[in-house]
């Protein structure tokens, strides 16, 4: 029982010193590349920096007990602290004492509903995210994120709700740019970019090995904040209008109740619902696609609570909602991490940060915070798969481009709101009206294939109808029009067979489709029968009256119903 619900009772009971050194290795580099992120992810939530950090040891050590994933890095991530300031933005001012309340609160929130999820086993909650959905919105995402930064790149103050009203912002003030400020930001950004293809080839050329310079070259981002904190503080350019993130308090986080204020609990409520289902697909996707690499699985279930522990923990702490980070996962598994324990001392890392590092970060530029910010999200900007959902599917297309749009119009939650609700709205549509086909033999085979794509044998008074959706009470009704209007069409029939090989489901509504079917068919002189019915299905199917009442048989294969029906061995019952 404890051994289920605490991951770490299996991977401790066989750790060893190579497995030890593994992952305080991976540790170093995550630790290195965290602290910027997380100073980062914070000014993007509309928090004060030290949150960020205080957002990073707790839910570590709080996945570490509870997560499966051994390479997966939970901390702040970029479209969640997003959403963080979209659903916090409209409940208080940023950067006061109740913004900072609201955003703890959300955090709590989604760490009992993500729990909650997975002691009730509900992971499959996730699956109503669709691919295209998701994929727009964090493309979108990733747009407003960079664009929201811009003022700090370049030095003044503009804000907005949506892309365009931020792109106005910024048009309106950018005579007030700071060129200091922009060369700072720009450089950064130059920098960062360059790191990403450029360092490693570099420092390889000076020695390092492949898998090292690559290693090294994660922490360009460290190498950007230490060079321009330098600069600034050198060039007293605070003087000059350079923004800089000031003083940081140096300690560790204190422990911390989140407000329990019902009114605010139901503000945040939907937030917090959408926060915990984008979080939970974007950590079980990094931890499924690292997982597999090495053949080994985790439970998304017990990722569900996993991740809900982490929030929590991350409220108790005084921060704001978390989940896996890919960037930082990948370096994790690229560095050696080789079980949760890696994440432990990550977060033992954030807190010698916390304790000892703060003071130094008084002269951060904002600039080189946004830069940081403005690099990891572009990566997340796939515009490439509008073009490539539109080839192979219309209807997905349209769900993906409607959340782009909305997302940068209206706002994160209207996005994906409208996104979540087409997809399930296309989907009910695609199924209402299910693909079928009447079938024939494949001369000299047991097979059989649509009478309009293939030269097939038929029966003129046989007809095959092949389904190939589940039966469920949004297509039942379509079904019985079809089969009418083919007996209408070919009056000389005596057999109909409804062939259902993709038929996983037969609910309720299609049971009473059937019934009728049968019936009706019955007052026309026609048999009707079933042939390929799944064993589930035929297991529901024999609970009710429905078998005892049909007039024809239910065959096993197609071919059994073909030899039978077609040499008239099958009479209709009396």
């Amino acid at each position: 029982m404890f051994k289920r619900y605490l991951p770490i009772m299996g991977w401790l009971s066989v750790y060893n010193r190579r497995t030890l050194a593994g992952d305080m290795i991976a540790a170093i580099i995550v630790t290195i590349m965290l602290i910027p992120q997380s100073l980062a992810y914070a000014m993007l939530a509309g928090l004060p920096p030290e949150i960020g950090l205080y957002a990073s040891i707790l839910p570590l050590l709080a996945y570490t007990l509870f997560g499966t994933s051994r390479t997966l890095s939970v901390g702040p991530v970029a479209v969640i602290s997003l959403m963080t300031a979209a659903a916090v933005g409209n409940l208080a001012l940023e950067g006061s004492s109740e913004y900072i309340a609201a955003a703890i609160a959300l955090a709590f929130i989604s760490g009992i509903m993500l729990m909650l999820m997975g002691f009730l086993k509900l992971g499959l909650l996730a699956n109503f995210l669709s691919h295209p959905v998701i994929s727009g919105f964090i493309t979108a995402s990733g747009l407003l994120i960079a664009a929201s930064q811009l003022q700090h790149l370049l030095g003044i103050s503009a804000s907005g709700h949506n892309l365009l009203d931020m792109l106005l912002a910024i048009a309106a003030n950018i005579q007030h740019t700071n060129l200091i400020t922009l060369t700072i930001g720009g450089s950064a950004v130059l920098f960062l970019f360059w790191s990403r293809k450029g360092l490693t080839p570099l420092l390889t050329h000076c020695g390092l090995t492949a898998h090292g310079a690559a290693l090294v070259s994660k922490t360009a981002p460290v190498l950007a904040v230490i060079s321009t904190i330098l600069i600034v503080w050198a060039g007293e350019l605070t003087e000059s209008g350079v923004r800089v993130v000031g003083a940081i308090p140096a300690g560790l986080p204190s422990f911390t109740l989140p407000s329990f204020d019902s009114e605010l609990w139901q503000q945040l409520l939907v937030s917090a619902v959408f926060i915990s289902l984008v979080g939970f697909v974007e950590s079980v996707s990094v931890a499924q696609t690292l997982a597999a690499k090495r053949r080994q699985r985790i439970e998304p279930n017990q990722e569900l609570i996993g991740l809900g522990a982490a929030n929590i923990g991350s409220a108790l702490c005084g921060g704001f909602p978390v989940t896996g980070g890919f960037s930082r996962s990948v370096v994790n598994f690229d560095a050696g991490a080789q079980t949760p324990a890696a994440g432990a001392f990550t977060a033992l890392g954030i807190a010698l940060a916390a304790l000892f590092l703060t003071p130094l970060m008084f002269y951060l530029p904002q600039a080189t915070l946004a830069a940081t910010i403005i690099v990891a999200v572009l990566s997340l900007i796939d515009l490439g798969a509008l073009k490539r959902t539109w080839q192979y599917s219309r209807s997905d297309f349209s769900a993906m481009l409607v959340t782009i749009v909305l997302t940068l119009v209206q706002g994160v939650e209207v996005g994906i709101i409208a996104g979540v609700s087409l997809s399930l709205l296309l989907f009910l549509y695609r199924t209402s009206k299910p693909h079928s086909a009447v079938v024939g033999r494949v001369p000299g085979s047991e097979h059989f294939r649509n009478i309009d794509r293939h030269q097939v044998e038929t029966n003129s008074r046989l007809i095959t109808l092949r389904i190939d959706e589940s039966l469920y009470f949004a297509n039942a009704r379509h079904l019985e029009d079809r089969i009418y209007a083919l007996i209408v069409e070919q009056p000389q029939v005596k057999h109909l067979v409804l062939m259902c090989p993709a038929v996983n489901l037969i609910d309720a509504s299609a049971l009473e489709s059937l019934e009728a079917i049968n019936h009706r068919l019955h007052d026309s002189g026609v048999t009707f029968h079933l042939s390929e019915v799944k064993g589930p299905v035929m297991d529901r199917l024999q609970k009710s009256h429905f078998l005892e009442q049909l007039t024809g048989q239910v065959f096993l294969s197609q071919f059994d119903a073909w030899q039978a029906l077609n040499d008239e061995k099958v009479r209709r019952k009396a």
